[in-house]
C-alpha cells in the first residue's frame, strides 16, 4: 500500500517537474521571437523623428520643402497712407536672415523650424529682447519643450515650460501646425503613424534580410524530444547560418525537418511595396515625386508653390507679425517673404518678368538690375511711348506726347484758365 502511494506521488512529481519545464521552455521561446522583433523594430507601436527620417521618401520630402522656405529672404516693411516701403535697417531682419547671435545662422534656423513644423507639429523660437529691442534669435528643438495650458475652452491660456523654466507667450515664435489652441500643434509623424511605421519597419525587415543573407525564418520539427547537447549544437549552428558570410549549410539529423515561416523579398513584392509607400508619403508632404527626381514641369512646380509652399510661409509670417512686432508696430508693419526668389532658378522666366515690368512701367532698369545684385547705371526714368495718350483722372486732363498738346475731356484748354478753345485743333482734343 505505501509503495504504490510512494509510486503515484512519483508520477505526480514528475509530471509537475514536466509542465514548468515545459512553461519555461515557451516563455524563453517566446522571449526570444519578441527580442528578435524588438531588435527589427517591428514591435514599437509609434516611430520617432529621428526614425522617420531614415526613410528615404521622408527625409527627401522635408529637405526639399526647409530648404525652399529658408532660402527665401523674410522683408519688413512699412505701409503709411497707402505707400508700401521696405524697412531696410531693422536689426530683425538681420537676425532672421543672416545672423541669428546664436549658434545657427539665418537659413539654419528656418530650417529648423519648418522641419519641427512638419514633423513634430510645432517650431519654437526664444526670442531674446532687451527693452523693445531683440537682441538674438534662438531656435529651441520640440522635444526640450513643454506645454502647460489651463482648463478653460474659451479663454485659453497656457506657460512654454524649457528644461524646467517658464516663459510666457510672447517670449516665443511659434510655428504650429492643425493646432486648436495656438501653442500645440499635430506633425506628420502624429498624424499618419501608421503609413511611417509601415515604410519603416519594410526597411527593417530588408535589412534583417541583409543580415541574414537572405535566408527565411522557419521553424525545425523533431520526430523525438531532442537532448539538450543537440539543441545547443543546432542553435549554434543555425546561428551561424544567419549570421552573414559564414556558414551557408546546415546539417539536420534523421527525425529533423525544416518548415518555412516567411516570404522572400520577392514573393512579398517588396520592392513595389516601398514604391508605393514613397508615393503615400509624398501624398502626405504634398510633395509630387516629380519635383524629387527633378522632372517637374513648370506647371507643377507652379501648383507645388501654391499648396505646399505658400500656406507654410503664409503660417511663419502670420507668426512673425504676432510675436516679433511691438503692439505700436502692429497694422503698420509687417513682415513678407520675398518669392521673388522662388523663380531664380529659371532665368529665362525671370529676364521675361523683367521685360514686362519694364515694358509696363512697372519697374525700373536700375530696380531690375538691383533684383540681381548688378551696380545701377543712374537710369532714373520711366520709358513712355509717343503712341501713348496719358490722362490725368484728377484734373481730367488728357496730354499726347507725339503732339505734344493738352485738352480736358469738357473741352476747356487747361493752358488758359478753362476757357473754351474755339481755335484748336479738332484732332487737338480728340482721344483718338
Amino acid at each position: 500500500m505505501g509503495s504504490s502511494s510512494y509510486l503515484e506521488g512519483g508520477e505526480i512529481m514528475g509530471f509537475i517537474q514536466r509542465w514548468k519545464e515545459f512553461r519555461q521552455y515557451e516563455q524563453e521561446e517566446r522571449m526570444t521571437l519578441d527580442e528578435l522583433l524588438i531588435q527589427a523594430g517591428i514591435l514599437q507601436d509609434e516611430i520617432t523623428k529621428e526614425q522617420a527620417l531614415n526613410i528615404p521618401a521622408v527625409s527627401a520630402c522635408v529637405g526639399i520643402i526647409s530648404d525652399t522656405v529658408a532660402s527665401l529672404p523674410i522683408l519688413l516693411y512699412k505701409e503709411d497712407s497707402g505707400k508700401v516701403t521696405a524697412v531696410k535697417e531693422d536689426d530683425r531682419v538681420i537676425l532672421l536672415n543672416d545672423e541669428t547671435k546664436d549658434t545657427l545662422d539665418g537659413f539654419q534656423f528656418k530650417k529648423a523650424l519648418v522641419e519641427d513644423y512638419l514633423l513634430s507639429g510645432a517650431g519654437y523660437a526664444y526670442i531674446n529682447r532687451e527693452r523693445n529691442s531683440v537682441k538674438s534669435l534662438h531656435f529651441v528643438d520640440s522635444v526640450n519643450v513643454s506645454i502647460n495650458t489651463n482648463a478653460d475652452p474659451i479663454f485659453k491660456q497656457y506657460d512654454i515650460l524649457v528644461n524646467g523654466a517658464t516663459y510666457q507667450d510672447f517670449e516665443f515664435v511659434k510655428l504650429v501646425r492643425k493646432t486648436k489652441d495656438g501653442i500645440t500643434g499635430k506633425g506628420i509623424i502624429k498624424e499618419s503613424n501608421k503609413m511611417l511605421s509601415v515604410a519603416y519597419n519594410s526597411l527593417a525587415f530588408e535589412d534583417v534580410l541583409v543580415k541574414t543573407g537572405g535566408n527565411k525564418k522557419g521553424f525545425l520539427k523533431a520526430q523525438g524530444r531532442l537532448s539538450p547537447d543537440a539543441i545547443t549544437e543546432l542553435k549554434k549552428a543555425w546561428n551561424n547560418l544567419y549570421k552573414n558570410n559564414t556558414e551557408s549549410v546546415v546539417v539536420l539529423n534523421n527525425g529533423l525537418e525544416f518548415q518555412e515561416a516567411s516570404s522572400t523579398s520577392v514573393e512579398m513584392q517588396l520592392n513595389e511595396n516601398k514604391k508605393t509607400n514613397s508615393t503615400e508619403i509624398c501624398k502626405l508632404f504634398i510633395v509630387p515625386p516629380s519635383i524629387l527626381d527633378g522632372t517637374a514641369s513648370d506647371e507643377e512646380y507652379n501648383n507645388w508653390i501654391k499648396v505646399c509652399i505658400l500656406p507654410i510661409l503664409s503660417a511663419l509670417q502670420t507668426a512673425l507679425n504676432k510675436d516679433l512686432l511691438l503692439p505700436s508696430e502692429k497694422g503698420s508693419f509687417y513682415f513678407a517673404f520675398d518669392t521673388k526668389e522662388l523663380l531664380k532658378g529659371d532665368i529665362e522666366k525671370r529676364f521675361r518678368a523683367y521685360e514686362i515690368a519694364t515694358k509696363n512701367s512697372i519697374m525700373q532698369v536700375d530696380e531690375v538690375r538691383y533684383e540681381e545684385n548688378l551696380p545701377p547705371l543712374g537710369l532714373n526714368f520711366i520709358k513712355l511711348g509717343l503712341q501713348d495718350v496719358l490722362y490725368n483722372p484728377v484734373t481730367k486732363e488728357i496730354y499726347t506726347p507725339n503732339t505734344d498738346k493738352s485738352s480736358t475731356m469738357d473741352g476747356k484748354d487747361p493752358l488758359k484758365g478753362g476757357e473754351e478753345n474755339e481755335n484748336r485743333d479738332p484732332g487737338e482734343s480728340s482721344i483718338a
